[in-house]
């Protein structure tokens, strides 16, 4: 079961993420895939600023980007576990 700041999906293998913006007031992720090929499970962690980040995970996790909601009351920060 995923944590309540754990996102999981199905991407098309090898699909490079390009950036994590909003759109709508929605985060939502782009990237460049190949859509024929075969869906992969990824795993990514969103943190909160001001929220701490346990050491352990920058080792096993790539930094994606930051978006902002609520016109930047809220931002926070995506994370991919390698």
């Amino acid at each position: 079961m995923l944590n309540p700041d754990q996102i999981g999906m199905f991407m098309p293998k090898g699909a490079k993420i390009l950036t994590i913006q909003t759109q709508q007031n929605t985060p939502c992720i782009w990237a460049l895939v190949n859509p024929l090929a075969e869906k992969v499970y990824r795993t990514f962690k969103v943190f909160g600023t001001g929220h701490e980040i346990p050491e352990e995970l920058l080792q096993d996790h790539i930094y994606i980007g930051t978006f902002q909601l609520d016109d930047g009351n809220y931002v926070f920060h995506l994370f991919e576990q390698s």
